[in-house]
């Protein structure tokens, strides 16, 4: 909430409106009580994110836009599909082979859908709010590739986490 008036201050309503996306994004670790330090990773990459946009620290560092997205797209991916197992939308295979498979292939696949939310929400933010929001196609297609990149390596790390949590039954297959 600190960063809101400064980021009104620079940016009117629309740094206003990003700090408070950032805030509810920071709401997410703790509502499905993650780890402390996945929680302060998380709103960490969040912050970077949106005081980059801000301050135009992409246009100065262009390579921090691609670490970016695949950092905050992986976090965000394993988040949801924490939150999707928490709501029982999605179940854990049997056995540990299938948990982890399920884990990398869902995970990556919930990176890539975020991406590409993130690269409509870019557009549609440049199109109908603030021409500055930078986009293009060269831009598009690589924070697309880093954010589908970024879950891959956070489903890489999040399966042998997810096949311990897994239930018994579950580990009772192996």
């Amino acid at each position: 909430m600190v960063c809101l008036v400064p980021a009104v201050a620079l940016d009117g309503a629309i740094g206003g409106a990003l700090m408070f996306l950032v805030l509810g994004g920071c709401m997410v670790p703790r509502l499905l009580g993650t780890s402390l330090t996945v929680d302060a990773l998380h709103c960490t990459v969040l912050l970077v994110a949106a005081w980059a946009a801000l301050l135009d620290w992409y246009v100065a560092v262009p390579w921090l836009d691609l670490v970016v997205h695949a950092m905050a797209t992986g976090l965000l991916a394993v988040m949801v599909w924490h939150l999707l197992h928490d709501l029982g939308v999605l179940s854990h295979g049997t056995g540990a082979v299938a948990v982890r498979v399920e884990a990398l292939a869902g995970i990556t696949s919930m990176g890539a859908l975020l991406a590409l939310l993130w690269e409509i929400g870019e557009w549609l933010g440049h199109t109908y709010l603030d021409p500055a929001i930078q986009v293009g196609y060269d831009d598009t297609v690589t924070d697309l590739l880093a954010g589908v990149v970024g879950a891959f390596l956070a489903g890489v790390a999040a399966r042998r986490h997810v096949a311990v949590e897994a239930p018994a039954s579950v580990e009772a297959g192996r």
